[in-house]
């Protein structure tokens, strides 16, 4: 007789993501609103466990991205090997932003998603922005003037500088560091199992997170923006399955619809948590065992895409300025768009993996061009949905990358990436 074969990662996160939003749009139509729904359920018990997975994630991000750079730069051990790999990433990154938030602004300007907004029927939303920094900041604060608080911060650009500082000088020392090079290693594989043990209850994580969106928003909060949503779901559809995968395929003559097959559960993942940083012991393990990306490669360049590359943030941002300039009638001219690609481009650098980050360096967007900041408001009510496909496209892009570098330097397994499961 026959064992069932169990449900996988991917079916089971997958269901909870459909009946977690069945459940949190009935909660919305049909119970009243009162203190039982919005404070005891929604606000309550949902928010409550959905909010404890994320933190449980987020809980192994610092120690998981410090010892994984670690692993990663001593793996590579060659000083130069390391800078061709970390140039060749941050270049591909950048790249991949660039093309994203061009055809973003293509995309918005094809269907002008705010032209005929009444903006009568679209409540605003308050809006505060913390203020942005200047570029030569950014540059400065990759160096930690204290590593430990860095560490404690979370500040994720000083703690990879410092991790890859340490694992590349641990490489040069030899078997004089041996002793702390396994330290760091064991720390690199608690933390994965740490991730594995937590990952068992994502399924539950995931419906409790898409409920309490769903039963706060309702499909109604998005009727009046329905265009802008369009606008920016066809523009990730187009960077996630269109230019990653065209990529993959020229760079590594792999099966695109194989690579999205394997790694969709960690994309599912990222939609439901909409944090790019949460996702990363997920994808660093998925590579590796399903995809074939020595975690030599992945250990440093997941990270690192998690704080550099932001392509769904920047398809958003190119959206969202088309979106305001014509809601409120302001023409943007073809330096406008120039402006716009290079701001957002750089935006996208330092720019946090946790949700609703994307719309305060939106504020950094719309001040290049002289767009009103009281704008971001008009997408403020919305913007936990579009966050959320965002950061799956976002992943994803780490991902294609990941796997590009590795087949550049022949750490990747085409056996494990073609094998069935």
């Amino acid at each position: 007789m026959k064992k069932k074969k169990k449900l996988g990662l991917t079916t089971t996160i997958f269901i909870a993501l459909i009946l977690g939003a069945f459940t949190g749009i009935a909660l919305h139509s049909f119970i009243p609103v009162g203190y039982v729904r919005d404070t005891i359920i929604i606000n309550g018990i949902l928010d409550l466990i959905g909010s404890g997975f994320i933190r449980a994630m987020q809980m192994l991000v610092v120690p998981l991205v410090f010892c994984s750079l670690i692993c990663g730069s001593m793996a590579i051990g060659d000083t130069k090997k390391l800078g061709k790999v970390g140039i060749y990433t941050i270049l591909f990154y950048l790249f991949t932003t660039a093309i994203a938030i061009t055809a973003s602004l293509l995309i918005a300007n094809f269907l002008n998603p705010g032209r005929n907004l009444d903006m009568s029927s679209v409540a605003i939303t308050e809006v505060e922005v913390s203020e942005t920094t200047s570029i030569k900041d950014t540059i400065l604060n990759i160096i930690p003037t204290n590593p430990i608080k860095a560490l404690a911060d979370g500040n994720m650009l000083a703690i990879i500088f410092f991790a890859l500082f340490v694992g590349i000088l641990l490489a040069g020392m030899g078997k004089k560091s041996e002793t702390l090079a396994n330290v760091f290693s064991q720390g690199n594989d608690l933390m994965m199992y740490m991730t594995m043990a937590i990952m068992k209850v994502a399924p539950i994580g995931v419906f409790c997170l898409i409920a309490k969106t769903f039963g706060s928003l309702g499909y109604e909060a998005i009727a009046p923006m329905l265009s802008y949503v369009v606008a920016v779901l066809i523009a990730l559809a187009i960077q996630c399955f269109g230019v990653y995968q065209i990529l993959l395929f020229v760079f590594t003559h792999l099966n695109p619809l194989r690579f999205i097959q394997k790694f969709f559960p960690v994309m599912a993942f990222a939609f439901s948590t909409a944090t790019s940083n949460a996702t990363i012991p997920l994808s660093i393990e998925t590579l590796e065992e399903k995809l074939g990306v020595s975690r030599q490669i992945s250990s440093f360049t997941i990270p690192l895409g998690a704080t550099i590359n932001m392509d769904g943030t920047a398809i958003m941002q190119g959206v969202a300025v088309v979106f305001v300039a014509e809601a409120f009638g302001i023409q943007l001219e073809g330096m406008d768009y120039l402006t716009v690609i290079l701001t957002a481009t750089l935006a996208s650098i330092g720019t946090a993996g946790v949700p609703g980050v994307g719309l305060i360096t939106l504020s950094m967007v719309f001040h290049s061009v002289g767009l009103p900041v009281e704008g971001i408001g008009l997408i403020m009510g919305i913007d936990r949905i579009v966050d959320m496909a965002r950061t799956a496209v976002n992943i994803t892009g780490d991902a294609v990358c990941t796997a590009i570098v590795a087949n550049r330097n022949r750490l990747l397994d085409r056996n494990v990436f073609n094998r069935n499961g």
